[in-house]
């Protein structure tokens, strides 16, 4: 079986929860999933209590998985850009705004965008490495699965490979308006919805390859026009293209792990 997981944001125990319902950990939170394979849809760190501590857990569940023959495995979400830039950039003026806007730093963006400060103090060296090798863009059978409901990261490369590539290259790089750009990227969304939203969806797919578009980022409760306490299940739509498994736990929503076969 595949299963995507949707947005995080330092939930630990409520996704350890969602999990074990899907008997893919047990009662001690290991892995027991075999060989199955699931992937999480980014956005691990922020907004939440324990961050950090989520990102220890993928990262054990990452080897559990591979040891059993399974997988698991994370896209990177617009949080994790987040914090990599502030642990590299911290207070650095982003050049380049108009004469109209105050002073972009990625660690004001990420106060405004419910930072912890504990996230930043636990990270560890290895965590930093992990997460920088996270892809963008991530093939589960038919499926594509990508953090962002937006089509800007087509500005990046033309294919999964080059995408990956590209994105990976500014992740290891010391350019400020290159990361500032990338972060940029990836807070866009909604491209999907409206009248245009199944062309833009399968323009993506033709280009990128796969049958639909799994992704976070996006609360199912915005898109649908509901309260997050409402959510019970991830949401189809632009005639199936594509799937939404963000429930918006951080917005008193359920933890999604989605079954993404039949």
């Amino acid at each position: 079986m595949r299963f995507a997981v949707g947005d995080v944001h330092g939930f630990r125990r409520e996704v350890t929860a969602a999990l074990q319902s899907r008997a893919l950990l047990d009662d001690e939170g290991r892995w027991s999933g075999g060989r199955d394979e699931v992937w999480f849809a980014g956005d691990l760190m922020d907004r939440g209590p324990d961050g950090v501590g989520v990102v220890q857990d993928v990262m054990r569940w990452q080897r559990e998985a591979e040891s059993a023959g399974g997988e698991l495995g994370c896209v990177l979400g617009n949080h994790e850009v987040l914090a990599l830039a502030v642990r590299r950039f911290q207070n650095a003026e982003v050049p380049g705004g108009s004469r109209s806007e105050l002073p972009r730093s990625f660690a004001m963006s990420w106060l405004i965008n419910g930072g912890q400060a504990r996230d930043q103090e636990m990270l560890t060296d290895e965590m930093v490495e992990w997460l920088a090798g996270l892809p963008a863009f991530a093939r589960l059978g038919t499926d594509l699965l990508v953090h962002a409901d937006t089509t800007e990261y087509l500005g990046w490369g033309d294919d999964v490979e080059a995408l990956n590539s590209a994105i990976s290259a500014v992740l290891h790089s010391d350019d400020i308006v290159l990361w500032w750009e990338l972060w940029r990227t990836m807070t866009t969304r909604y491209a999907f919805l409206g009248s245009d939203g199944r062309g833009r969806a399968r323009r993506m797919l033709d280009m990128l390859g796969g049958s639909r578009i799994v992704h976070g980022h996006s609360v199912i409760g915005d898109l649908r026009d509901l309260a997050s306490e409402s959510v019970e299940e991830a949401w189809s739509y632009a005639d199936g293209l594509v799937l939404a498994v963000d429930g918006g736990i951080y917005d008193g929503g359920p933890s999604l792990v989605v079954p993404l076969d039949g």
